[in-house]
């Protein structure tokens, strides 16, 4: 009897409660708008707690007055929430690190080194190892760092002519403008990047001394005529020699030698001088040329007579007789001759006058 009296008093008092005020399902809301105290738990109409959503979300009923609440929810959802201010927060700013430290570590770690290239690899500035072409990795800088080096590109320069400082003295003592290019490539990129300051100058100034000793050893006529091959052959293995002891890494491909003439205030009589000098080697070609036909000749004259000589010892008689007709016929076809032959005959004949043509008359003295 005791239950029921009490379940009667709940039903009593819910049904006035509802009836009377205006209250909502969670309680009394001041004026009948239906939202729950403010600091305390809302209470459903069966005396339980609503349960709240997931991840955070508001409460039902709940409403976000503005932009500005929603970001700090959402900030404070995926990393924690910073008072508002702005500012990235402390874990964001260690990921951005972490990705730069990152990135850093990839771009100086991986070096693609193409077919024609060496990788030079130095520790803290010493040399370590050459890396050949392909895809290499190393420790990332500043540990390690690599410098590539082309090892199949020639490279040129042009040296000589440009003033009077250039101009080189002859071994007879006279004064030679010369042009000239050198051809070189790097060998070794190891030594050429570490064993001199400055690979480009010294070479320069290498193939210029190679340059002025050979020149020095030579006639002016040999240096500005044939002989450039062999001096450009003994520059190129002078100047790698030096190079060589130098320890500079450099291979020298060949020394082309452009121009080689007299100084400039000379230049016109040296012009005047090689041209009587190419005229007068004319002439002797040309006599040597008639010398050449003269021997030639006679040295047929000679083997023809050889050969009438052999006949003539195969018969004597014969061989004297048919000269003597050639010869009697040389002679007297170029020589007016009378011929008597047997006795009875009229000893002159005018037969010189006979045999030769009559002359036509001027055309004045025609009638």
């Amino acid at each position: 009897m005791s239950k029921f009296s009490g379940w009667g008093s709940r039903v009593k008092g819910g049904s006035i409660g509802l009836s009377a005020d205006n209250k909502g399902p969670w309680g009394s809301g001041g004026d009948g708008g239906g939202e729950p105290p403010t600091g305390e738990d809302p209470v459903g109409p069966w005396g339980e707690s609503p349960k709240r959503s997931r991840r955070g979300a508001p409460a039902p009923g709940a409403n976000i007055t503005s932009i500005d609440d929603f970001l700090r929810r959402s900030r404070a959802r995926f990393g924690g929430g910073n008072g508002g201010d702005g500012l990235p927060s402390r874990s964001m700013v260690v990921w951005a690190v972490l990705a730069g430290l990152l990135l850093w570590i990839l771009f100086t770690s991986a070096h693609p080194i193409g077919p024609a290239e060496r990788g030079v690899v130095t520790q803290f500035g010493r040399y370590s190892r050459t890396l050949g072409p392909g895809f290499n990795w190393t420790l990332p800088a500043p540990i390690e760092r690599v410098a590539k080096v082309n090892v199949d590109q020639v490279q040129s320069f042009e040296l000589g002519s440009a003033n009077d400082d250039d101009l080189m003295l002859t071994g007879d003592q006279n004064l030679l403008d010369l042009a000239y290019s050198v051809r070189w490539k790097v060998r070794t990129p190891e030594l050429y990047l570490f064993q001199m300051a400055q690979p480009d100058d010294t070479i320069k100034e290498v193939a210029e001394s190679a340059m002025r000793a050979v020149i020095s050893q030579v006639s002016l006529n040999d240096a500005m005529g044939d002989r450039r091959a062999d001096i450009e052959t003994q520059v190129t293995s002078n100047m790698q020699r030096i190079l060589d002891s130098y320890r500079s890494g450099i291979e020298v491909q060949g020394i082309a030698i452009k121009q080689a003439d007299p100084p400039d205030a000379v230049n016109d009589a040296f012009k005047r001088v090689t041209a009587a000098q190419q005229q007068a080697q004319s002439f002797i070609n040309s006599a040597n040329a008639y010398s050449l036909q003269l021997r030639q000749k006679a040295q047929g004259d000679a083997t023809a007579f050889d050969k009438v000589y052999e006949q003539y010892k195969l018969a004597p008689e014969v061989t004297r007789r048919r000269m003597y007709y050639e010869t009697m016929e040389q002679v007297l076809s170029k020589v007016d001759k009378t011929i008597v032959e047997a006795p009875g005959v009229t000893p002159y004949l005018p037969l010189p006058q006979v045999q030769k043509p009559q002359q036509p008359a001027p055309q004045g003295r025609q009638q």
